[in-house]
């Protein structure tokens, strides 16, 4: 897709946040591109052949323009993490854990002025966390229960498809990590829109598929 190209969808997604009051001379959307730019800078190939890019990025700002974005520092860090994980989906990018996304007070900066830096980072052990994000934007936590996705109505997250079978898949724990699992349905279930196997680990940022609805996994 490429960087240039992928700005405008960039503009789009940022903006809204900035709308949203920053009193900051910094638009968001330089801080997303700086980010998007990192992955490029820093990408690295793995055992497996893949594209490895950095996955936490710190953003140094001066006193005054972090203070400026206090008010949708929430908002404007979801807006990031996910602005990286399309990013990385639409390059065939991987990341070595969740997106993480800091931003710092840098007293040596004067306003108007940032620097990034950024790194690879596993997740974690111990008890994974994470959600999966419905197509209206609910959230299902993940913890050590097993989310059930299919037709049946007892399902954890049903699903009304013609093309989905009464018990499609599921979400199971596995220490500090989540696998989907396909049980033998009928039409498959796909991850980044390649049908699975059996099951496959999930990464942060994975678009699930069943029929025609589209489930992201985030861990966390």
């Amino acid at each position: 897709m490429g960087l240039q190209s992928f700005e405008h969808s960039l503009e789009r997604m940022v903006e809204g946040v900035f709308s949203r009051g920053s009193r900051s001379s910094i638009r968001p959307v330089e801080l997303g591109r700086r980010v998007l730019r990192d992955m490029d800078d820093h990408r690295s190939i793995d055992v497996k052949g893949r594209r490895i890019v950095p996955n936490v990025f710190t953003i140094k700002l001066s006193a005054r323009d972090h203070a400026a974005f206090v008010d949708i520092d929430e908002a404007l860090n979801t807006e990031l993490r996910e602005t990286a994980r399309e990013y990385a989906r639409a390059e065939g990018y991987h990341f070595m854990g969740p997106v993480a996304v800091e931003m710092v007070v840098d007293n040596g900066l004067k306003p108007g002025r940032f620097t990034t830096s950024c790194r690879m980072k596993e997740a974690g052990g111990g008890v994974g966390a994470g959600s999966v994000v419905l197509p209206s934007g609910e959230r299902i936590t993940l913890g050590q229960q097993v989310v059930t996705i299919g037709r049946l109505p007892s399902s954890t997250i049903p699903v009304n498809d013609a093309n989905v079978s009464r018990a499609h898949s599921e979400i199971r724990p596995t220490g500090s990590a989540f696998v989907l699992v396909d049980l033998g349905s009928t039409n498959g279930t796909k991850v980044n829109g390649t049908r699975i196997q059996g099951e496959r680990a999930l990464a942060d940022g994975d678009i699930v598929s069943v029929g025609s609805t589209h489930l992201r996994f985030e861990a966390s």
